[in-house]
């Protein structure tokens, strides 16, 4: 049984032109866990917090997952790709060798909710070119378990059999967001060589041996190893993610928006985004 390893809490932090965010993933407290590079976490309904979003800027060695739970985002790149995230959609971008995008509020007032995780990518598929998985609300099955606690299936397979319509057989990833009653209980088989985490969005959980570990709103819990998980809601309206990835456990080399194996190939990135050869 998997138990509670240690609780982060985030960290307040700004990106792209200013927006507003809180960094779980990828702050002191947990610099990443293998596969997974950070994690950031926005929620607002004040636009000066959102509305300067993230202007043109690169990506290579790695992969960026975006899922909204409230508000619109369109995506444009440089390759002339361009398209809406809307609530409850996922786009799971390869940026592979490199790729040049935006990601601006589709909104000018309203509520912005979401999270984007960052996901590594083996050294033999970092210069792969970048690939599209973009899953919209109707197409992600939602799976409904004894006691109307509900699973939105975004990666992977669960226990029960329902398959997520997101596939990346490097990292195998393990991406549920489930919405439990007051009093709800949540058991689900990980892979035991994943490394997973639970995000807990609204409401409350208790898990661990006895059930003596409890999260609160906004915290991370990342898990022990081992085969299964149970988690039980102890208030209503309770919703959390859970993530989990095979490790890579290779060499890596972080450099802004630059993820590779060594120094040198970071460099060559920044060399290649100068000169245009995105």
């Amino acid at each position: 049984m998997r138990t509670v390893k240690q609780i982060i809490t985030g960290q307040p932090t700004t990106d792209g032109a200013g927006v507003e965010l809180t960094r779980i993933i990828g702050q002191p407290a947990l610099p990443m866990l293998d596969p997974f590079l950070l994690l950031d976490v926005f929620r607002s309904d004040d636009p000066r917090d959102y509305i300067a979003g993230f202007p043109p800027h690169p990506h290579r060695g790695f992969e960026t997952v975006t899922y909204l739970l409230a508000g619109k985002m369109r995506h444009q790149d440089n390759a002339g790709h361009e398209g809406v995230i809307e609530s409850g959609d996922i786009q799971w971008m390869t940026a592979g060798k490199g790729i040049v995008h935006s990601e601006m509020p589709e909104q000018e007032n309203g509520l912005l909710e979401g999270f984007q995780l960052w996901v590594n990518l083996p050294a033999s598929h970092k210069m792969s070119e970048p690939v599209y998985q973009e899953i919209s609300k109707e197409q992600i099955p939602v799976e409904v378990r004894d006691g109307n606690v509900k699973v939105r299936v975004i990666a992977g397979v669960t226990s029960l059999g329902t398959h997520g319509p997101v596939m990346q057989p490097l990292t195998e990833p393990l991406y549920l967001d489930v919405s439990m009653p007051d009093n709800g209980t949540f058991t689900e088989s990980i892979p035991a060589t994943h490394n997973a985490f639970i995000y807990l969005i609204e409401g409350g959980v208790a898990l661990g041996k006895n059930h003596q570990e409890s999260l609160k709103p906004r915290e991370l819990a990342v898990l022990s190893q081992g085969n299964d998980v149970v988690i039980s809601s102890t208030k209503a309206q309770t919703r959390f993610l859970l993530i989990a990835g095979k490790p890579l456990q290779e060499p890596v080399a972080r450099g802004g928006p630059f993820v590779m194996n060594t120094d040198d190939e970071v460099r060559q990135a920044f060399a290649d985004y100068r000169n245009n050869n995105f």
